[in-house]
């Protein structure tokens, strides 16, 4: 007698996948949601900052961004995890400015120094066209979280045009809950980090005291909305979260904490990246910042590791080279 075996939980059908948003576009919810979106920028809190300013009129508060976002490059990426790059890369589009000012910054270039190009909604959706037609696995949106609404009045009209592709949502986590409920169903994979667990370091190093508080909140939303990561049969995420966390020299990010967090209070089964890329770069060689001014090392990356796996998470991204994947 042949016994069947219990279906994978994280696993989807690629031949049966659609992005979540398609569901929302044919009832016409896709671009009630953009209007709906589209209504908070004259008061803006699009973002726990809650400047209050009136972006429809081109005013700006610390993300420097108005009516339109800004993007600083798009194409297809490929130093993204495994699941998201693929063999095609993943369609990243790379916003400029931000309304976080961590002083380490790899891309403060982008991050708080330049701002960019504006990309109306119309040229927004074309890139993301454009990605799709290069043969990108998904759209990978690069610091959003200051343009929500943006990114969905683009995307609307973007499927109009056959936006067919999983969408990924690269965040600090340092977003409101009224912007995540914009993108409930529309975002197919969430992929947050989880930067500080404590307020006052994060006061310190990302202008910022009550982001471990919004990073909670937030990364709880994600996971309720999409829950753990799934990938189809070739390895590629198509719906889920994926948690990063950047290890920082002398452990000051709170790493045992945030793992502790992540285990007991979102799932065992998080997907979750140990970044060990840390580099001195922004304003890190300010005399101030002294502490961090160097690479993390190798006993740091292990002590984190084992951090994560005491705490139960068992779900660790593992980067491969690209000659030895995903080739059928």
């Amino acid at each position: 007698m042949l016994t069947q075996t219990a279906p994978n939980p994280f696993t989807i059908d690629s031949r049966t996948f659609e992005p979540a948003y398609l569901s929302l576009h044919r009832t016409g919810e896709l671009r009630r949601r953009a209007e709906a979106a589209l209504e908070r920028l004259p008061h803006c809190l699009v973002c726990p900052r809650n400047c209050g300013v009136d972006r429809m009129a081109d005013k700006t508060a610390t993300c420097h961004t108005g009516r339109y976002a800004r993007v600083s490059s798009y194409f297809a990426h490929f130093g993204e995890e495994d699941c998201l790059r693929g063999w095609n890369g993943s369609g990243t589009i790379f916003f400029s400015m931000c309304n976080l000012r961590c002083v380490f910054c790899q891309n403060y270039d982008i991050s708080q120094a330049e701002r960019g190009p504006e990309a109306p909604p119309q040229r927004l959706a074309a890139m993301m066209l454009e990605l799709q037609k290069a043969g990108c696995h998904n759209i990978n949106l690069v610091t959003p979280e200051h343009v929500v609404p943006q990114i969905i009045e683009a995307l609307s009209i973007a499927v109009e045009a056959g936006l067919r592709l999983p969408l990924v949502y690269n965040t600090s986590a340092y977003d409101s809950a009224d912007s995540l409920s914009l993108l409930d169903d529309i975002v197919d994979i969430y992929m947050p980090d989880f930067k500080f667990w404590d307020p006052a370091l994060s006061l310190r190093y990302v202008k910022a005291r009550d982001y471990p508080e919004a990073a909670r909140r937030a990364i709880r939303e994600m996971h309720r909305q999409v829950g753990p990561l799934k990938f189809d049969e070739h390895g590629l995420a198509r719906r889920g979260a994926l948690v990063r966390h950047l290890i920082m020299p002398g452990e000051i990010a709170g790493a045992e904490e945030i793992f502790r967090f992540l285990a007991q209070e979102v799932s065992p089964d998080t997907y979750v990246n140990l970044m060990d890329q840390y580099g001195p770069a922004g304003r890190v060689s300010d005399s101030q910042f002294v502490e961090i001014n160097r690479r993390i090392t190798s006993a740091e990356y292990e002590r984190a590791l084992e951090a994560a796996r005491a705490a139960g998470l068992w779900r660790l991204d593992h980067r491969r080279s690209r000659r030895s994947q995903f080739w059928n």
